[in-house]
């Protein structure tokens, strides 16, 4: 009996060693190829590479809009790269916005390897570049973030100045995620934090959350725990449909709420 208990207990140390080694891998799954450009839908961009704090080369896409009314700073999720995200990037052009996407470090043209605290110097590069390079001011700049970049512009928005905030499928933290995805697995072994949950409690502007009822990858439960952590002024926008594809399986209320929410913020301006 006791032979296989210390056989169980050593199989079970195993895997959290395992689990613990592979966890970049079982959070980043960049692409480096891309597939294609605004320009094959006829959308004029930019090419732009950028430099982080820590001195990686970055390579995101300034696609201009007519008679823009803010510049949204585009954070993508956890997967492919900047050219996977064309549909929502035609989106946000029917909007009137300016955007700027941009890849993290190891995803598309980008150089380096993604990690927690990479991705935060990634966001803020990104968010310097339109303030320094273009002369973008802060008050005009909407930071957005789908799935993991949800953390990305959380971070971001507790350092600098902003219009607004929008998180489209973000999660509380990592601890909560892994809760979901390992129920059995004690968080502490891993590194990462992605502590959104906390951080959200002090961005003071406008904040927008987006999520699905239906999502199968980041449950309801957690998009209604950050909004509870939220202070005012912000608003809640359900929609259905999967996780990646919520936004176009739900298309005009997606637009239609941004578009309010928009609304909302430069009324309270005034």
């Amino acid at each position: 009996m006791l032979k296989t208990i210390l056989y169980f207990i050593l199989i079970a140390v195993f895997f959290l060693i395992m689990l613990r080694c592979r966890e970049k891998q079982s959070i980043y799954f960049p692409e480096k190829a891309i597939a294609a450009t605004p320009s094959y839908l006829g959308l004029p961009f930019e090419d732009i590479y950028f430099k982080t704090a820590d001195g990686v080369e970055l390579n995101g896409w300034f696609i201009p809009a007519k008679q823009a009314s803010a510049t949204l700073l585009f954070a993508h999720g956890n997967a492919g790269n900047i050219s996977h995200r064309l549909e929502k990037i035609t989106l946000f052009n029917k909007l009137g916005l300016d955007i700027f996407i941009f890849d993290y470090r190891g995803y598309g043209r980008s150089k380096g390897k993604p990690d927690e605290k990479g991705l935060y110097l990634d966001g803020k590069a990104a968010y310097d570049y339109l303030i320094s390079q273009r002369k973008i001011s802060a008050e005009n700049i909407l930071l957005y973030g789908e799935s993991i970049g949800g953390t990305v512009i959380i971070d971001l928005a507790t350092k600098v100045k902003i219009k607004a905030l929008i998180t489209e499928g973000t999660f509380t933290c990592a601890k909560d995620m892994i809760k979901v995805i390992y129920p059995f697995v004690p968080p502490a072994i891993f590194v990462s934090r992605f502590d959104s949950v906390s951080k959200i409690k002090n961005i003071t502007a406008p904040k927008l959350i987006i999520h699905s009822v239906d999502d199968e990858m980041i449950p309801f439960s957690l998009a209604e725990k950050l909004f509870q952590a939220v202070a005012p002024p912000k608003q809640l926008l359900k929609i259905r449909g999967g996780h990646n594809s919520a936004f176009s399986d739900s298309e005009e209320i997606f637009l239609s709420g941004i578009r309010e929410f928009l609304k909302s913020i430069d009324t309270e301006s005034r």
